[in-house]
């Protein structure tokens, strides 16, 4: 006898041609930020058909699609984020994007159609679901707190209210179909650091005459991964990456100031605080050592993704089912990255897995890699897994 999710199954891998059509055509034309016309507009071309109810607006590109059952019910939100990177594509894909300096790199255009495939599954079974499915494309994922605009403007508690979340984001470096998820915290915090070196500029000749910041951004570097290895639970784990050092403007002039730019990654806020502090006392500390002066600038980023226990066991269930138990990783610890659904999961249960794009053939290259590529027939999973996680907590939670 078929089951759901044979069916689902079957017609997510009916729906691949249609998802990989859309996917290219957003490979395409990738768009930055909060405002994608040309995205949005796919979008609206994808569910134009399924007679979903349709909101747009407010501040960003956003596209939310809304399927209500045939009774009153729980609702579920499933979200794909949109935007892309500020980065040149190298792949040489004969789809690549048309555009120097944009880039779907973190595969949000695989999301989106992904989405957009599961839309067309639940479509097909609204007689024999209560409650309702939202769908959230979001733009604004890669930096500009998309999630939490929308958030501001009552995605969660517009009528009828969002009772669970669900994810699905790719990784290149996972074979093709694994799905990989865990409880608890799955994505980091990132906090963004500037600091600024004041010192007093003079003739490369004569440094003792002046006051060079240089050499003390250098020791503020070293100095900061001193404070992970040593400041630092080694169980609450942070990261502080400084990626760039700005200073002077020719090779024989001592300039006046430095700047360090960088990023901490926390998977707890206490962890996340004690790096926070640590950073001002270092690079203020080190600074005062030799005469000098550092500001430190922290402008505080995405909060640490956490998965809530009980849902993340849900889909981790639903997943075996589409995938099989052999096709599951149980992630040992989280990944160092940050996310912006971690702001839809403070309010709301729910969760996010990753599914495994990376291609057979050819090396592996990760998200943010400017010749990361797809296997698109991954997305064929995707599509029957947001499909049955949404059909599956609807059916044990329609009491």
């Amino acid at each position: 006898m078929a089951t759901l999710l044979d069916g689902l199954r079957d017609e997510a891998r009916a729906e691949l041609e249609s998802a990989i059509r859309m996917r290219r055509r957003l490979h395409e034309n990738p768009e930055l930020g909060l405002v994608l016309p040309e995205t949005q507009r796919a979008v609206l071309d994808a569910l134009g058909d399924l007679g979903a109810e349709i909101e747009t607006g407010g501040a960003t590109s956003a596209v939310v699609a809304t399927l209500r059952g045939s009774r009153p019910g729980p609702t579920i939100l499933l979200r794909a984020d949109m935007d892309a990177l500020p980065m040149t594509e190298e792949t040489g894909l004969p789809f690549a994007s048309q555009h120097d300096g944009r880039m779907h790199a973190c595969g949000h255009d695989a999301h989106v159609a992904m989405l957009a495939g599961a839309a067309r599954l639940l479509a097909r079974r609204r007689d024999a679901f209560a409650g309702t499915v939202k769908l959230l494309f979001q733009p604004g994922e890669e930096g500009h707190g998309g999630a939490r605009i929308l958030i501001g403007e009552g995605l969660l508690d517009a009528e009828p209210r969002v009772d669970a979340a669900f994810a699905i984001h790719v990784d290149s470096s996972l074979p093709r179909g694994r799905i990989a998820t865990r409880p608890g915290p799955i994505l980091a915090a990132g906090d963004l650091i500037s600091i600024d070196v004041t010192g007093r500029g003079g003739h490369a000749s004569m440094p003792h005459l002046a006051a060079d910041p240089i050499p003390v951004a250098c020791e503020i570097v070293m100095a900061l991964q001193s404070l992970v290895t040593r400041r630092i639970d080694a169980f609450d784990p942070v990261v502080i990456t400084i990626t760039r050092i700005q200073a002077g403007s020719a090779g024989n002039v001592i300039p006046p100031t430095a700047n360090l730019l960088g990023t901490i990654r926390s998977v707890s806020e206490r962890a996340r605080e004690v790096a926070r502090d640590g950073v001002h006392r270092v690079a203020e500390g080190v600074a005062a050592a030799h005469g000098l002066e550092a500001k430190v600038h922290v402008v505080p980023g995405y909060p640490v993704t956490v998965n809530h226990a009980e849902f993340a066991a849900f889909a981790r269930g639903v997943a075996t089912e589409v995938v099989g138990e052999g096709a599951i990783i149980d992630m040992r610890a989280p990944i160092m990255g940050a996310e912006d659904f971690s702001y839809v999961l403070q309010r709301v249960p729910g969760a996010i897995v990753f599914l495994g794009v990376r291609p057979p053939e050819g090396p592996s290259e990760p998200l943010h890699s400017s010749r990361m590529r797809v296997d698109e027939e991954a997305m064929a999973t995707g599509i029957a897994l947001h499909a049955a996680v949404a059909l599956r907590w609807l059916a044990q939670n329609a009491a």
